[in-house]
């Protein structure tokens, strides 16, 4: 990292903690017993008084853990208890730590339709995750781990390189529910449906624009400050300083870093961002509008966080703007990405790296280039009472000129069909797609490609 950017590393400190896949609804509590857990948990934060109080209320936690704990604390004051609902619970008898197990998994079965190689049928466990959060002696001092399974997660096994088992691994310090401070690997405040959990998608998976341009998980430190209200003018800032070479590398260490900000502005309040499509009805309008500034200096993959690996490094500047409208079981979203990069996107090999390095996607044999351009999603859904839900996405991309021989251009058509029996956590999904890739250059064929996929979701 250059020394002048050493002053700036705590300056963009100002909030942090990551959302998590979705805000699952428990069966309410009795009116006294709830009145009960919200007192004691906003006086124990000091928080203003109930007209301006924000949008932190039961099973609406980021976590999902500290106002469970303080309603079920004070009925088993004891012995451990057991929710469902948000996870599994389980709470010491004096309340010194708590720890809440989630899964989820999904089962997929696609069928590819090819025109440049053969048909495949594909039956696999796409995302295997295994999830635990809580606290340590005290509901302010909070943590949250992520491990992944499945083998899309955790990626092809190469000599020489860390086992991606370890997705999330974070500890957070929250005085207050404005003020989060947290320090380990998670998701940086990128892209809204980066941001999202694949567990609270309203199709099979995310866009082909997101699996070019997401900043995805790094190792850092993260402040965020977080102002959101149920039906009053909201926003939030939210920061990271990381390392910028993606989870687990441990290889080629530098002093380079990464530097991310996010604001999000929600001008008619909160509105359930956390997951796609307006699964609670909003009956009202509800608008997010939310910009990503992100810099990688000395990048080393051909993605900044992802990819395959550059035969040298480069300073990478990203961007994010993401909109979404959500109101009576509507919803609207948009998404333009972009990557930039100092200098020439394309690296090239020495003799000594031609020997030692394998290079991953985005090479061409003595060359290895960035993935520099721009890409745009739009999505719309709507979903009925009976709780089944359509859903259509069109994506285009576009790559700089200079890196056309190494990358295609692409545009995709999705249609879906989600029926959905306990929200996110419990879903049939079913999905046609077709991806166009073009490439510039005419130096590998066009291809015109469909899947049709079913998938299965299912979590606590």
């Amino acid at each position: 990292m250059k020394s002048k950017n050493l002053r700036s590393i705590f300056a963009p400190l100002l909030v942090l903690l990551v959302p998590v896949m979705l805000n699952a609804q428990l069966p309410p509590l009795p009116e006294s017993d709830a009145a009960v857990g919200e007192s004691v948990f906003f006086s124990f934060l000091n928080t203003a008084e109930a007209s301006d109080t924000p949008a932190y209320r039961i099973g609406s936690d980021t976590l999902g853990v500290v106002l469970n704990f303080l309603n079920e604390d004070i009925r088993f004051p004891t012995l451990p208890y057991y929710t469902y609902g948000s996870g599994l619970g389980i709470t010491s008898p004096d309340s010194t730590f708590r720890l809440n197990i989630r899964f989820r998994m999904q089962n997929r079965v696609s069928l590819n339709l090819n025109q440049n190689t053969d048909d495949t049928v594909e039956g696999v466990v796409r995302r295997l995750r295994l999830r635990f959060d809580g606290f340590v002696g005290d509901p302010r001092f909070l943590y949250a781990i992520q491990l992944s399974f499945a083998p899309g997660d955790v990626g092809t096994v190469r000599d020489g390189e860390n086992l991606n088992v370890i997705r999330d691994a974070m500890f957070f310090y929250r005085p207050n529910p404005k003020v989060n401070l947290g320090f380990g690997q998670t998701k940086l405040p990128g892209n809204r449906q980066r941001l999202n959990s694949s567990g609270a998608l309203q199709l099979t998976d995310r866009s082909i624009n997101n699996a070019q341009f997401t900043i995805d998980r790094d190792y850092g430190v993260h402040a965020y400050y977080l102002n959101e209200y149920s039906n009053a003018f909201s926003w939030n800032i939210k920061t990271a300083v990381s390392t910028g070479n993606g989870r687990n590398w441990t290889q080629d260490l530098s002093t380079d870093l990464a530097y991310t900000g996010r604001i999000e502005v929600m001008p008619f309040g909160e509105m359930g961002m956390f997951f796609e499509g307006d699964i609670r009805r909003n009956d009202t309008p509800r608008l997010l509008l939310a910009y990503t500034h992100h810099i990688n200096q000395g990048a080393q993959r051909t993605q900044g966080q992802t990819g395959g690996t550059l035969f040298d490094t480069r300073d990478l500047t990203s961007i994010f703007f993401d909109a979404m409208l959500k109101y009576q079981g509507f919803a609207a979203m948009y998404a333009y990405m972009n990557r930039s990069v100092s200098g020439s996107p394309v690296t090239i090999a020495t003799p000594f790296q031609l020997i030692d390095i394998l290079p991953g996607p985005g090479s061409g044999g003595a060359a290895s280039a960035v993935f520099a351009g721009n890409g745009h999603d739009v999505q719309l859904s709507y979903i009925f009472p009976s709780d089944y839900e359509l859903i259509g996405r069109f994506s285009t991309q576009a790559v700089t000129r200079s890196v056309e021989p190494f990358y295609p251009n692409r545009t995709q058509y999705s249609f879906g069909l989600t029926r959905y029996i306990w929200e996110h956590a419990l879903k049939l999904q079913a999905e046609v797609t077709r991806t166009e890739t073009i490439w510039a250059t005419g130096i590998r064929p066009d291809s015109n490609d469909w899947y049709l996929r079913f998938q299965v979701e299912i979590g606590i």
